[in-house]
């Protein structure tokens, strides 16, 4: 699970043609790497909803909270950084995860970003379970099925948002709740579209899980309320043809870039194996 992120490439390279185009790592120099603290913020609001903790299993592929030394972990960090500086140059808030096809870890990628997000201090992160068809997130955290989206799209307006605050991770969470006859019908609601202005108001970041972009309509709709969408392939799963497909089908002008997963690329595995092992027993000894 450590090599699980490769690549992020801007938006602009999006518009390529070939899988080739998105092979090569972005590169941030140090310096470009200070973050900057957000002004802090009432919880207002998010009093109203319950705490929730999470008992994950040690080889949870929620990673950045369970092996936060992991080359993997550092990965997302990158990601995040890179996130937050894009976010100071255009308005970048919800971010849409999504897929080519079913398996090529979407979820994995959504709670981990998510986690990672989480850890800079002040800011508030909701991670939305947007695949209202198979959703997974409940089992990547270690949830039994709760009250969700699909719920509340179908219920009493006036009833509160499925949100729930997860201790461990430090950001809240929307389940999908059970599949709906037809998400599409949910999500056509004018009651969606004001969920989504409403939460946007709450959170720094909002965090979609999307189904898969190629076989389902359903991204589609999620798309049109993002600022941004990070495409997951694997490698050795997604083929050059429906990885063009996909590109085909998203709107390029929100196109933030490809995440790579499971990549085998293993060059600088053992240094940092041994880098984040010494670090953490120096750490250990003050």
């Amino acid at each position: 699970m450590s090599r699980i992120f490769e690549a992020l490439q801007k938006s602009s390279a999006g518009k390529a043609s070939g899988f080739s185009d998105f092979a090569s790592a972005l590169q941030l120099e140090p310096q470009q790497t200070v973050e900057t603290v957000a002004e802090p913020q009432s919880a207002g609001e998010l009093d109203q909803f319950p705490s929730l903790h999470v008992a994950l299993a040690g080889d949870s592929r929620l990673f950045c909270l369970t092996q936060r030394d992991s080359l993997g972990a550092e990965k997302f960090r990158f990601l995040g950084v890179r996130l937050r500086q894009l976010q100071q140059s255009q308005a970048l808030k919800r971010i849409l995860v999504t897929s080519t096809i079913p398996e090529e870890g979407k979820s994995t990628i959504s709670g981990n970003l998510a986690t990672t997000l989480a850890r800079k201090r002040q800011q508030k992160v909701l991670l939305i379970d947007g695949d209202l068809r198979r959703p997974s997130l409940n089992r990547l955290l270690g949830l039994h099925h709760l009250r969700g989206l699909s719920e509340w799209l179908q219920g009493d307006a006036t009833a509160a948002e499925p949100i729930y605050r997860l201790e461990e991770p430090g950001f809240w969470f929307m389940p999908a709740g059970s599949p709906p006859e037809n998400p599409l019908d949910l999500m056509h609601l004018t009651r969606y579209a004001t969920l989504m202005e409403r939460l946007s108001g709450w959170f720094d970041w909002i965090v979609i899980d999307t189904p898969p972009v190629l076989p389902l309509a359903d991204t589609s709709v999620w798309a049109k309320s993002a600022d941004g969408i990070l495409l997951v392939t694997r490698e050795g799963t997604t083929r050059k043809r429906e990885l063009q497909r996909g590109l085909a089908a998203l709107d390029a002008t929100k196109l933030l870039g490809v995440v790579i997963n499971s990549t085998h690329n293993t060059e600088h595995d053992n240094y940092y194996q041994h880098y984040g092992a010494a670090a953490k027993s120096s750490r250990s000894e003050r």
